[in-house]
């Protein structure tokens, strides 16, 4: 029991350390005294003063996690099932949020005793701890959990791809070294003929010499023939290597913008033009077909995300330098431009975690570049946009939609 209370008040001690970090109170204001005297709830709430259900709904999890003994691992089992879906609690993106901080401080002496088997059962709660006891600072009254992480072991080769005689050419190769060999024979065997057999051969020229040069010949020509192959091999996982990075989203440069005004194409109904800040004084003109979806007023003050370095050009005779990015359901019935995160800046660039690219000046419209990217663009079923999986991400959180499972374009 005593190591229990132990366990809990270093807990506490941990949780309010990095509460008063993460909102950037001083540590020192909360007493040990009334760190020791409060349960969670109650040391929460003095500390954050939050009244958000969602944040509350965790530190209700925390105290029941704590005071209802026997029941941890149904809890952890639903706190699995949670992250199943998400890399943190509460929040956008990968920013880990008070629940997160408060729940972790929780569980963490309680996992640190569990066996290896019992930690398998819980995959996606060791992934979340060890991202969070790596971004967030608990102090020095909490020890990091030492968890294994899953490693992919890609499957072996096939036995038949490892012996050498399954390349077709070698095969060839092989066979007419036997050729060559059996009229090396056959010419030992005419030498050693008696003479007076010879004329019979003077109209028809000796079969020996007729299968020797073939044989060469086919050597030769197998030869030959397999060097080509070989150049061929060697030189297309480097031509593969260069179109993939050509089709990698690094090459965009996709930012921010604000929309500042909006207007009605003046040739075409399901057009519409907006002139886009982008910070720092950059200002561009954009055409987009969002006229079905939305009036010109309720896109003015709207934050949008565009790539931009597309080639400029005109559309209907109106100049475009940009192209807004938006979410679209299956039936192309509801469009939206994408939404980035409150906090996100005009210009800022928005990156994904893995593919840290430079963004080429301007795409070139010939290699279909776009193309290529856009199929693998989409949102996800809390509706963040990513790219193969992959968040777009700014420093205030990731960009999402109102539409999940969409196309984005």
């Amino acid at each position: 029991m005593a190591a229990a209370a132990a366990d809990f008040a270093a807990s506490k001690r941990a949780m309010a350390y990095a509460l008063c970090k993460h909102l950037s109170l001083d540590p020192n204001t909360i007493s040990s005294t009334s760190i020791e005297e409060s349960d969670i709830a109650t040391l929460f709430s003095h500390i954050v003063k939050s009244s958000e259900d969602e944040v509350l709904k965790w530190v209700g999890f925390s105290s029941n996690f704590v005071g209802k003994c026997g029941e941890q691992h149904v809890l952890l089992g639903n706190l699995n099932q949670d992250l199943s879906q998400k890399s943190v609690l509460l929040g956008n993106g990968f920013k880990p949020s008070v629940a997160d901080i408060v729940v972790f401080a929780t569980i963490q002496v309680f996992v640190s005793h569990l066996g290896e088997n019992e930690l398998q059962k819980y995959p996606h709660v060791l992934r979340w701890m060890d991202y969070i006891q790596n971004i967030v600072d608990f102090g020095t009254t909490v020890q990091k959990v030492n968890l294994t992480k899953f490693v992919f072991d890609p499957p072996s080769h096939p036995k038949k791809a490892d012996k050498g005689d399954t390349d077709p050419s070698s095969k060839k190769v092989v066979s007419g070294q036997k050729n060559v060999g059996k009229s090396d024979a056959n010419v030992d065997s005419k030498k050693a003929a008696p003479e007076n057999k010879a004329p019979e051969n003077k109209a028809n020229p000796t079969p020996a010499k007729n299968n020797k040069p073939s044989g060469d010949k086919k050597k030769a020509q197998e030869k030959s023939a397999g060097k080509p192959n070989e150049g061929v091999a060697d030189k297309a996982p480097q031509k593969t290597a260069e179109k993939d990075s050509e089709c990698d989203v690094s090459i965009l440069n996709i930012q921010v913008g604000l929309i500042r005004k909006a207007w009605k194409h003046p040739s075409a109904d399901s057009l519409l033009v907006e002139e886009i800040d982008l910070g720092d004084g950059n200002v561009r003109q954009v055409v987009s077909g969002l006229a079905k979806f939305f009036s010109p007023e309720e896109l003015v003050n709207r934050h949008v995300v565009l790539i931009t370095n597309v080639k400029p050009g005109k559309l209907r005779d109106v100049m475009s330098a940009g192209l807004v990015l938006c979410a679209s359901n299956q039936d192309h019935t509801v469009v939206e431009p994408l939404i980035p995160p409150e906090g996100a800046k005009p210009g800022e660039r928005i990156s994904f975690a893995g593919f840290d690219g430079k963004p080429e000046d301007v795409l070139n419209p010939k290699k279909k570049q776009l193309d290529k990217i856009t199929p693998d663009l989409h949102t996800d079923g809390n509706g963040i946009a990513t790219y193969r999986g992959v968040p777009f991400t700014t420093s205030a959180g990731p960009c999402r939609s109102s539409v999940p499972n969409a196309s984005i374009k």
